[in-house]
């Protein structure tokens, strides 16, 4: 049948069975928009913001793995889509913004909000394509969604020149191919070494990343700890994969890793490493990271392999499908000992903050006891760092936040894309006010969608991460960090539709997050705390994980000095 290129768009959403859109309309893009009227099936969420509409759709694929989607108009319109893409791309979210450019005659002329947006996104997304003919316009929207969820996900952009949306094509419905995980390049040398190097193991390390939950694999996961009989630790993106109230899980690794996790990995004799990819904030000092082990390394992307660490062996492939294979081989081990150590440093170093007054380890421990099914999502910074030590992640996707890119800002949009996916959970966004200053305005949002979503803002009137760095490592100088204004939250968020509390107490918190869960509309609670608040443990830029220290030994050190 004969179609307009907005008619061919719309259609190919529906046979990838894309129920929801964050967007926002603009000229290049009136012609889809004018379509997608038509089409109440498919819910259109108007941001404030572009950017908004990206960190939602990421918010949306987070939470449900299935791919999210964006639309822009052209120029600035789709260049405020950058940060979102970005900030997808480093955390292999699938995603696919569309947007619409000026018309084929007007490309390359500096027309009215003409942009190159496909080479402008070509670093920061697996593909990028430009649709300049109609007639190849279905086939690019599929490759597009395919390219997105293929293997290590992430995001597509779809550039379509305004004339396309318009012209006719012959248009004929095709079911959606969903790429299927591929075994990889993997062969059974492969899993029968990784399953010696297992069994000769006295001292093994589970070290958990993002890729678990991308692949689905905790239940494997689950049978393969209870196999190796290990502890686990993991990354900011893999919270959730490994059952966090689980006896032999120890936290995160790392810069504000738990000390059981960088002492354990530091003296361990096999690292397990399943779906990470050992970032700077992972390794501390790589030359000194797991010294005394022999490495593993499973993984989907043969990139991540030898990339950042030196690696002792790797299986290259989808993660769930390979340790169903390790699984099916591997016989049970025993490492009473070594757990029982491992036990030990737990019981020596647990994670503590100072009893005294509202704090944000305190928020975060009161959230999970009021509502310890709630997806939690995160801005960037201290806020961010405690939610993940504080808060126990017992199931995959429950907690959504920016760990590549550490995009300030992200929250708030991915928060409203997590709570239109999954209407009957709580999602709480843990914000900064640092980060709430940059897009608040898609509390707007949230209000006009009337999405029950609660945002905790810890307000210590300072950037302060960035000012935690300059108190430990630039003498104090507090270059910038310092917000201290008379900017009131409370009215800023009533002014934006949305309930408003304002909290300086342990007792005023309990209540007014008692009152937002049962009040089921959007909320915002600005909570007072003490700016010289720090998140610990913490490992010295440059320094070794095994150096990693606390609020106890910093006492220490300035009192011997």
């Amino acid at each position: 049948m004969q179609l307009t290129g907005s008619q061919v768009i719309i259609e190919c959403l529906k046979e990838q069975g894309v129920d929801t859109v964050f967007g926002y309309p603009g000229g290049a893009i009136l012609n889809v928009y004018d379509e997608l009227y038509k089409h109440p099936e498919i819910k259109h969420v108007l941001t404030s913001h572009e950017q908004g509409a990206s960190h939602a759709a990421d918010g949306y694929a987070r939470s449900t793995g299935r791919v999210g989607v964006c639309m822009a108009t052209s120029g600035p319109g789709a260049t405020n889509l950058v940060t979102g893409i970005a900030t997808a791309y480093m955390d292999s979210i699938p995603m696919v913004a569309i947007t619409c450019n000026v018309g084929v005659s007007l490309l390359g002329k500096d027309s009215f909000q003409e942009i190159d947006i496909a080479g402008i996104t070509t670093p920061i997304t697996k593909y990028s394509f430009i649709v300049k003919d109609v007639t190849k316009l279905a086939d690019t929207i599929r490759r597009a969604f395919s390219i997105a969820r293929k293997d290590r996900p992430g995001p597509v952009l779809v550039d379509i020149t305004k004339d396309v949306t318009a012209s006719k094509v012959e248009y004929t419905r095709q079911e959606p191919v969903i790429p299927q995980p591929k075994a990889g390049t993997f062969d059974e040398d492969d899993i029968e070494e990784a399953i010696h190097m297992i069994s000769k193991a006295k001292k093994p390390y589970i070290f958990v990343g993002g890729g678990a939950v991308l692949s689905g694999a905790s239940r494997q996961l689950k049978t393969f700890v209870e196999r190796v009989d290990a502890p686990v630790c993991d990354t900011l993106m893999g919270k959730g994969a490994f059952d966090g109230t689980s006896d032999c899980y120890t936290g995160m690794l790392g810069m504000h890793g738990t000390k059981t996790s960088n002492l354990g990995v530091s003296e361990c004799d096999l690292l397990i490493a399943i779906g990470v990819r050992f970032s700077d904030r992972v390794l501390g000092n790589p030359k000194k990271f797991a010294k005394q082990a022999k490495i593993l390394q499973i993984d989907i992307d043969p990139a991540e392999i030898n990339k950042n660490i030196i690696v002792n062996h790797s299986v290259i492939g989808d993660v769930k499908m390979v340790l169903d294979r390790i699984n099916g081989k591997l016989e049970q081990q025993s490492h009473t000992e070594w757990l029982s150590h491992i036990a030990d440093y737990q019981k020596q170093y647990p994670l503590t903050y100072p009893p005294v007054g509202l704090s944000g380890p305190y928020m975060i421990e009161k959230i999970y006891e009021m509502a310890s099914d709630a997806i939690i999502v995160t801005e960037v910074g201290q806020h961010q760092m405690w939610a993940a030590q504080y808060f126990k992640y017992k199931q995959p996707r429950t907690l959504l936040t920016s760990g590549g890119l550490g995009t300030m800002g992200y929250g708030l949009g991915a928060a409203i894309g997590a709570q239109t996916a999954n209407p009957d959970k709580q999602v709480i966004n843990i914000a900064g006010d640092g980060c709430f200053r940059m897009n608040m305005n898609e509390l707007a949002t949230a209000a006009r969608q009337n999405l029950p979503l609660i945002e905790v803002i810890v307000n210590n009137h300072v950037l302060g991460m960035v000012r935690q760095w300059q108190d430990l490592f630039y003498g104090k100088r507090y270059s910038s960090t310092v917000l201290d204004d008379t900017v009131d939250f409370v009215k800023v968020s009533e002014g934006l539709g949305a309930k408003g509390y304002r909290v300086s107490s342990i007792e005023e918190f309990k209540a007014a997050l008692k009152e937002a869960i049962e009040l089921n509309i959007p909320c915002v609670i600005d909570c007072l705390i003490d700016r010289e608040d720090k998140v610990f443990p913490m490992v010295s830029p440059g320094a070794a994980i095994s150096e990693a220290f606390d609020r106890q030994d910093l006492e220490n050190k300035n009192k011997n000095n």
